[in-house]
């Protein structure tokens, strides 16, 4: 079988032990090392009870479950196996050892076969992106808009607009090659603009959104001034002591993070030093790395001390929440001034976070602003890649109505056939070989 492609196997749950284990095969002789282990090859698509043996002892390893799913109208386009063997640790090393002892069988490296499904065409690029994505997702606001990338959201999308330029083009072309043809019509330009117009709007709306912010979450800089409670008000958050807490000024020097999952949207809580003129260069090295956060936080608590002891109207970043802490140390009249000093200037929020009086109203206002911030509405581009390829078509097809306005029909063909070709890249259809292993370097082995 000169030139014949590696057969790979990988175990494809989760790490042992567990209850069930699946194994997986895709390749040429995923056939043959089905029968060298079962026997058999069971009917297609059809679980079949089987005893799985070393193919050179001829020892019983496990029983379960075999499947065979034949190509190309596979996951990967090609033969596959899967196994359902139990979960234990001995099992699974039993089965993978005596897989890779038959010839043309190997192990599979990471992401492996989703690249084998995009190399045959069962994926687009986008399609796999949303895979890895899926994968990943920890919330159900990212499950959701991975999951309908996965299913074609911008796949789908792109390939029709990819239809439509190429269409245009030729309307182009077809006017430059046969323009002294009787029967070619004369207006071709003006019908190729008139297709490519209402696309350029739909690319433009498309491009709008925050699906790359769903992957990376909402940043939220816990801020002010020191011993204001802000590393109380962060282990409040985790339920742990993830924060030193210490009655000392600058007890945190550097900037924390806790990933929650709030109303089912990543938010990325900071806890940062204290904000204050510093000697200690270490500590000046907080400050100035806690400046940094707020300032690029989507949003920022800035935390103030209900007893008075702050003076901070004068610090509170434009749009940032003014979240009152100690109020279980302080008296009505405290919180009064305080409220008078920020009315119709920042949001403001009162608690305690040694108590936890008003921590679950804060938590709650945090959820609706992230769901207001990302939106409901699905959003078609979730990587930069993406929205570079869209922006890059956009740009060509300016070139294209540009060219059309000016009567140079040579020019707008070309900048259709490029904005054609972007379109490709994005799908994955043409000249993708350089962002193939940084895409895939991410996935798990077995997927």
């Amino acid at each position: 079988m000169a030139g014949e492609r590696d057969t790979i196997f990988a175990l494809s749950s989760g790490r042992p032990p567990a209850a069930v284990a699946v194994i997986r095969i895709s390749g040429p002789r995923a056939s043959s090392a089905l029968e060298r282990l079962i026997g058999r090859v069971p009917a297609a698509r059809r679980a079949s009870l089987a005893r799985l043996r070393h193919p050179a002892t001829g020892d019983l390893i496990d029983e379960g479950l075999a499947l065979w799913f034949p190509g190309p109208n596979s996951e990967t386009g090609e033969d596959i196996v899967e196994l359902q063997v139990h979960g234990g640790r001995a099992v699974i090393a039993a089965v993978l050892s005596a897989l890779g002892e038959l010839a043309g069988l190997r192990h599979a490296e990471a992401g492996e076969f989703t690249r084998r499904a995009f190399e045959n065409g069962r994926m687009d690029l986008t399609a796999v992106e949303g895979l890895a994505d899926l994968v990943a997702a920890e919330t159900e606001a990212q499950r959701r808009q991975a999951f309908l990338q996965l299913k074609g959201l911008l796949g789908e999308r792109a390939d029709s607009w990819r239809e439509r330029l190429i269409e245009a083009a030729a309307l182009v072309e077809a006017g430059i090659d046969f323009a002294d043809e009787d029967d070619v019509p004369s207006d071709l330009m003006a019908r190729s603009l008139e297709r490519i117009r209402p696309l350029a709007d739909e690319i433009s709306s498309a491009m709008a959104g925050q699906g790359e912010r769903l992957r990376e979450g909402l940043r939220v800089a816990i801020a002010g001034p020191p011993n204001a409670g802000k590393s109380t008000l962060f282990n409040r958050l985790a339920r742990r002591e993830a924060a030193i807490v210490s009655p000392f000024p600058g007890t945190t020097r550097d900037v924390l993070e806790l990933h929650l999952d709030l109303g089912g949207y990543p938010v990325t809580m900071l806890d940062t030093a204290g904000i204050r003129d510093a000697s200690d260069p270490v500590e000046r090295e907080g400050v100035r790395r806690a400046s940094v956060q707020a300032s690029g936080a989507d949003l920022v608590l800035w935390v103030i001390d209900a007893t008075g002891q702050d003076k901070p109207s004068t610090q509170v970043p434009a749009g940032a929440w003014v979240v009152v802490n100690k109020i279980d140390l302080a008296d009505l009249k405290d919180e009064k001034k305080i409220e008078s000093e920020f009315i119709n200037k920042n949001k403001i929020h009162f608690i305690s976070s040694a108590t936890g009086a008003g921590v679950t109203e804060l938590v709650g206002a945090i959820s609706g602003f992230a769901e207001s911030f990302f939106t409901r509405e699905a959003a078609l581009v979730t990587r930069e890649r993406q929205r570079a390829h869209l922006r890059e078509t956009l740009v060509a097809l300016q070139g294209a109505q540009q060219a059309a306005q000016e009567g140079r029909e040579e020019i707008m063909a070309e900048h259709l056939r490029l904005a054609a070709r972007v379109l490709g890249r994005l799908l994955g259809r043409v000249d993708v070989e350089d962002v193939l292993d940084v895409i895939f370097r991410d996935f798990c082995i077995g997927k």
